[in-house]
């Protein structure tokens, strides 16, 4: 009795655990940190960490340059937000609504909530040699979310919110009383 054979795997099965084809131009060399399909068969597995051994860890200079370029991406992130939160305030109009109420609370909530949380914001990113320059960012951060709650007054002030006029106070105003009557009054004996 003979045994039936195992079928023979699809051709994209065979492509696709088979060696990758070289490309066209090979004299250019792989790009840093590609390990190729080689590598997990373990042919090539010292030439790999040979090329993890030739990448040296940034210095001091460096590793205090890129943290103080991300700090100031953070110190600005607040600014990109600006323009996005200004479409949102006009679109919602000036009525007093659900949606334009809960906007508005997320307008003051969230820059009060980034100033009371700078230190953990900025924490990341200080070292001993960068702490003077990081105040900068720190203070761009703060203007920043200072303009967003700008906005925020803004689009208050536009809902009719804010009491802005004379008629908002009348409550602790005292009635005026004429002065030639007051005349009168002292004229009597």
């Amino acid at each position: 009795m003979s045994r039936a054979l195992p079928p023979q795997p699809p051709q994209w099965v065979l492509d696709l655990n088979g060696t990758p084809p070289k490309a066209k131009n090979a004299s250019l060399p792989d790009p840093p940190g590609y390990s190729g399909p080689t590598a997990s068969k373990g042919g090539s597995k010292a030439k790999n960490q040979a090329v993890a051994k030739e990448r040296k860890a940034p210095s001091t200079d460096e590793m205090d340059t890129l943290k103080m370029k991300k700090a100031w991406e953070v110190a600005i992130a607040p600014a990109k937000a600006l323009p996005m939160s200004a479409i949102g305030m006009y679109m919602t109009g000036n009525s007093l609504q659900i949606f334009s109420i809960m906007m508005v609370f997320m307008l003051f909530k969230t820059p009060v909530t980034a100033i009371m949380g700078i230190q953990s914001q900025f924490a990341k990113f200080e070292s001993e040699a960068n702490n003077t320059k990081l105040l900068g960012a720190k203070l761009v951060f703060i203007a920043t979310n200072l303009l967003s709650l700008a906005l925020g007054i803004w689009k208050v002030n536009g809902m009719g919110l804010l009491p802005t006029t004379t008629s908002d106070w009348l409550a602790w105003e005292t009635a005026r009383e004429p002065l030639y009557r007051a005349r009168l009054l002292q004229s009597i004996p």
